[in-house]
């Protein structure tokens, strides 16, 4: 395998086997993932994998599979089994599968510089991107923004507005055009994570608590920095700028059948297509409806901390103003008002 590029293999043999009717897709799944992580377990005709992911046991017991120093490998069972649960189209199935993708991509990322075999993961991250690529119909996502030169939105003009033009100011591109790709070259793999990043985001609303709280650990060892100077921040503070340089490895304590271990891991590359996604899915988890989860805020706070840093640490004006604002919203935030009954606010910064 060359430095360049990593071709992901489409697994040669398939765990599942596969019927036309969506629940029997279900449960041949489920049946399937047993015999991968707990065989003893009960699967019934009302097992959903709602159901199954709810066991905080199940959860922690394919966490740490995917964990493995052999996780990433074409021939790993698990990866085989999250990449043919994807391709059957079962929206519950693949909800289940993007539900794994914090660990998947972290994981990913944070072995990238070891030059290690990961096709399994490149086998699952291919489809996530393929899905959306198809769900695009080859037209990027895009969003209007008001003219304020007008006094009111009702006051701007209905002709329709060329999107190819580089002239109009009123249209912002939040996700370009996708291009099909069948392997994870080292200049795609931004991208291709990036946008399964952004299809997760799409669903965070039905995502559990335990992948958020994951996603955020993994940002922390992403941005390769502690960020323990932002811990109180403020906009007075921001010119203390001579701060000693951390060490670029960071550690994340992870619980595993052994006891407490320690995944040591280097910085990654964090552009903007990878970091824009990121910063939507920390947005939610700091003032999305979970945000009530202490432990999720929390870490949620370290993360954006941590990135912060490093966009200070890289000088990114780009990223260090969303940056700086997920930041104070962190400070501002109050978990003991908040009331799980409004919808969240993930909107209030444009990315």
């Amino acid at each position: 395998m060359s430095d360049d590029e990593a071709t992901a293999t489409t697994p040669t043999s398939s765990t599942v086997t596969f019927t036309p009717n969506s629940s029997d897709k279900i449960q041949s799944a489920l049946q399937s993932l047993c015999t991968i992580v707990n065989p003893t377990l009960s699967i019934t005709s009302s097992t959903t994998p709602l159901s199954i992911l709810n066991e905080l046991e199940i959860y922690n017991q394919i966490a740490t599979l995917l964990r493995q120093p052999s996780s990433g490998a074409g021939d790993n069972n698990l990866c085989r089994w999250l990449y043919d649960t994807f391709q059957s189209n079962v929206a519950d199935l693949q909800l289940t599968v993007l539900r794994f993708l914090p660990i998947i991509a972290g994981v990913y990322l944070s072995r990238v510089a070891d030059r290690k075999p990961q096709a399994g993961f490149e086998a699952v991250l291919l489809p996530l991107y393929a899905h959306e690529t198809t769900s695009r119909a080859g037209e990027a996502v895009t969003i209007t923004i008001p003219d304020m030169s007008h006094p009111s939105v009702y006051h701007e003009s209905k002709a329709v507005v060329n999107k190819n033009s580089g002239t109009d100011l009123d249209i912002v591109v939040l996700s370009p055009l996708l291009e099909p790709h069948g392997t994870v070259r080292s200049t795609r793999r931004a991208r291709i994570v990036g946008i399964a990043f952004e299809l997760f985001y799409s669903k965070i609303s039905q995502m559990l608590v335990a992948p958020k709280i994951d996603f955020c650990k993994f940002c922390k060892i992403w941005a390769g920095e502690d960020g323990d100077m932002y811990k109180n921040f403020e906009d007075e503070d921001e010119d203390d700028e001579e701060d000693e340089e951390e060490n670029n490895e960071v550690e994340l304590e992870k619980e595993g059948e052994g006891g407490e271990e320690f995944v040591k891991s280097g910085r990654v590359p964090m552009p903007w297509e990878l970091l824009q996604p990121v910063l939507r899915i920390l947005g939610h988890c700091l003032l999305g409806p979970n945000n009530k989860d202490t432990m999720l805020f929390e870490k949620a706070s370290e993360a954006c901390r941590c990135l912060f840093a490093r966009a200070m640490h890289d000088v990114n004006p780009k990223a260090i103003l969303p940056m700086r604002s997920l930041l104070r919203l962190s400070k501002n935030v109050d978990v003991d008002d908040f009331d799980p009954t409004e919808p969240p606010k993930t909107d209030v910064i444009t990315l």
